[in-house]
């Protein structure tokens, strides 16, 4: 399998597997039956149940995956049919992986300063691939 395909997978099912944190922390907080019904009483969400801080971080991070991956499926899906497999993209693809994992582990953990870092290596990784197949 081409590494940037690999990398786009990995990064997709990565994806999938953020909500995990919060939607757990959500049942235990709730319950199962509201989580269920996804209202925890008839005053929701005025007065929703208060969640962690880390269950907080979670959610945005997971949204944050969200909102990132379309960009990097776009150009990894374009450098896949515009380059012949090119080295570069395979390690720029892996860098915006392992940057992703590290981000959503140190953003849920609320480790200082290095949430932002990982943040714009992955976003330096969207645009890396980009320009290979740009210029």
């Amino acid at each position: 399998m081409n590494a940037s395909l690999y990398y786009l997978a990995a990064s997709g099912i990565f994806c999938v597997l953020l909500w995990i944190p919060y939607i757990l922390n959500r049942i235990s907080v709730w319950g199962i039956p509201a989580f269920a019904s996804n209202y925890p009483s008839k005053k929701f969400p005025a007065e929703a149940p208060a969640i962690p801080v880390w269950a907080e971080r979670a959610q945005r991070t997971h949204l944050n995956m969200v909102e990132t991956l379309p960009a990097f499926a776009a150009v990894v899906l374009a450098a896949y049919l515009s380059v012949d497999s090119n080295t570069i993209v395979a390690i720029w693809a892996a860098i915006f992986f392992w940057a992703r994992v590290f981000h959503a582990s140190v953003y849920i953990l609320g480790v200082p300063y290095l949430q932002t870092p990982l943040y714009l290596a992955s976003w330096a990784a969207v645009l890396a691939i980009g320009t290979q197949v740009v210029f």
